[in-house]
């Protein structure tokens, strides 16, 4: 067990946040019970993330902030906590999502992690390993408040059919997942087009890749692998994968057709009735 007397406020964001509770907590003249009390979570609770063993979440840092007049001190504070969270390989793509004004991804079998439901997310995490599931689940969520931003990017996805069908987490995941992707309709800053069955041989046969436009840097293209990532600003492959996105945008279907497309996949694989 990390013992709080020693913990080194350098070791890590987590431990930076653990250490800056833990003072927070004591200049407010509150116990560990007393902070729990006051923001409905539990003392053993605060005791364990002021100990970095246990990952704090937006919505405790919140409550945090707000009990203790932090001026959201420790709000700003989680999102780096997170994304120091993310497997290493995957942090530098974390940090290019938060700083592009504009990102654009064609995804082959899966929805992209931005978009996720926590259902969904889940399922894809514990596919082969459900080892601190409820954690690395809550750290790839995080990513989404990049939406929440002043200026938040503006987002197109380019989304394979078979990511309809891929029955992922059960049908009840499938359902919120479909409807959470139709949610967008409204928000001009979050695109969804689906590339049908009916395209055939298409430009992005060779795999998922997205792109990230930046205000003044360079556009940089993301591909993965197992357990590595890929991003590039070499210019000739910019330009290579920026032309299969016009090509991909322009084989799929509309924004309205997309979603009448997902309404009708939700109906007739999972039993959804839509008026």
């Amino acid at each position: 067990m990390t013992n709080i007397n020693i913990l080194d406020p350098g070791a890590s964001p987590l431990d930076y946040y653990g250490f800056e509770l833990r003072r927070l907590r004591e200049a407010a003249g509150l116990t560990q019970r007393q902070l729990g009390d006051v923001i409905n979570y539990t003392g053993s609770l605060v005791g364990q993330i002021e100990t970095a063993r246990k990952l704090p979440t937006p919505e405790f840092s919140e409550r945090v902030d707000a009990a203790l007049g932090t001026d959201g001190q420790l709000s700003r504070l989680v999102a780096l906590v997170m994304r120091s969270q993310l497997p290493a390989w995957f942090q530098q793509v974390a940090k290019l999502e938060a700083r592009a004004t504009e990102i654009c991804t064609f995804q082959m079998g899966m929805i992209h992690g931005l978009l996720q439901t926590d259902a969904y997310a889940r399922a894809t995490l514990g596919a082969l390993d459900r080892t601190d599931l409820d954690d690395r689940t809550a750290v790839r969520l995080a990513r989404q408040s990049i939406f929440e931003k002043e200026e938040p990017p503006v987002f197109w996805m380019v989304l394979s059919e078979a990511a309809l069908h891929q029955e992922i987490g059960g049908p009840e995941s499938m359902r919120g997942q479909l409807s959470h992707l139709l949610s967008f309709g409204d928000a001009p800053r979050i695109n969804i087009q689906v590339l049908p069955y009916s395209s055939g041989a298409h430009a992005g046969l060779t795999g998922s890749f997205t792109l990230f436009r930046f205000e003044d840097d360079p556009t940089i293209v993301y591909t993965e692998g197992y357990g590595a990532a890929y991003p590039s600003a070499h210019r000739d492959t910019v330009k290579d994968c920026s032309l299969r996105y016009d090509h991909l945008q322009a084989a799929a279907l509309s924004l309205r057709d997309s979603a009448a497309l997902i309404r009708r996949v939700m109906e007739d694989c999972y039993g959804v009735q839509l008026a």
